[in-house]
């Protein structure tokens, strides 16, 4: 029986057959990618995407801290950006120039650093440009949307492919943008200010964050997104599921609107979990909530 794993195009990066996706997030849960991709540069990825077969699934993943690999794992290639060539940080005047790979919290250090004010709450967001770019993230009051001025990357074919801000079409955790395109880099616009008072800004926010949050634990942030004049975090504790144990996994005592592993959940249990409270939510308030985290691959 044929493999289509045989014909995928050579690069120069890294392919890996049947990868555990599991180390690679936060909940430390999932099953395999058929195949895994870590380009090695901008061209690696692009020549990648406009060699492979057009009807193959292509998943894109960060650092994982929003995600829920499901056990089944994942077909088709997921491609992971890391390393020097996608993860970059550059200051040009009053912007920010960043790799998708960058961790949210490291580019907002490089511009209070730089003295550029406007990307503190980053420093409050686990995750990754190319992650931010995808869902409007955000926290605190601001969100992606305040900063961006624009971003570009490749589509499933390999072409360029450059959005300004109003392409995107943000709302609250979302965007509509081309879901196939797997951003590479994004520029933000900073405003000049001093540089101690901007790294005070983001020490606040980093304390507000580890006593408010179980950042130590397997988590993956927010689980649900807030519905219109609600919080989340209140209805997930009104309907009795701070701390309530469910299989491997449960809603954080410290804060209840983030999912945790306690140790010996499966993605299932996580999912059933999420999924168990909405609809607990729904019967007792009539209140849909949605979820923030994504859920990526096959029960």
């Amino acid at each position: 029986m044929s493999d289509w794993r045989d014909s995928v195009p050579t690069v120069r990066g890294k392919l890996l057959r049947d990868e555990p996706l599991g180390p690679f997030t936060w909940f430390r849960v999932g099953g395999p990618a058929e195949l895994l991709f870590l380009p090695a540069d901008h061209e690696d990825l692009a020549a990648f995407l406009k060699a492979l077969p057009a009807d193959t699934p292509v998943t894109v993943l960060g650092v994982g801290s929003n995600v829920i690999i499901r056990d089944g794992g994942v077909r088709g290639a997921v491609i992971r950006l890391a390393g020097r060539a996608f993860a970059g940080v550059e200051i040009v005047g009053d912007r920010i120039v960043a790799g998708s790979a960058a961790l949210d919290a490291a580019v907002a250090r490089a511009a209070a650093k730089a003295g550029l004010a406007g990307l503190e709450f980053y420093a409050g967001i686990p995750g990754t440009i190319g992650g931010a770019l995808t869902m409007n993230a955000g926290c605190y009051g601001a969100e992606t949307k305040d900063i961006l001025i624009s971003a570009w990357g490749y589509d499933r074919t390999g072409a360029r492919r450059e959005l300004t801000l109003d392409d995107f079409g943000y709302t609250y955790r979302h965007s509509e943008a081309p879901a196939d395109i797997i951003w590479v880099q994004a520029t933000y616009q900073g405003r000049p200010d001093d540089p101690a008072a901007v790294q005070a800004r983001i020490d606040e926010i980093t304390a507000r964050r580890e006593t408010t949050q179980p950042i130590r634990e397997k988590t993956g942030g927010s689980t649900f997104k807030n519905p219109p004049g609600h919080s989340s975090w209140k209805l997930v504790d009104e309907a009795g599921w701070r701390g309530k144990p469910f299989g491997g996994a449960m809603f954080s005592d410290l804060h209840s609107n983030f999912m945790i592993n306690t140790g010996t959940a499966t993605a299932a249990d996580l999912e059933n979990l999420g999924d168990a409270v909405r609809a607990d939510v729904k019967a007792k308030t009539g209140i849909d909530l949605h979820w923030e985290i994504r859920r990526i691959g096959r029960p």
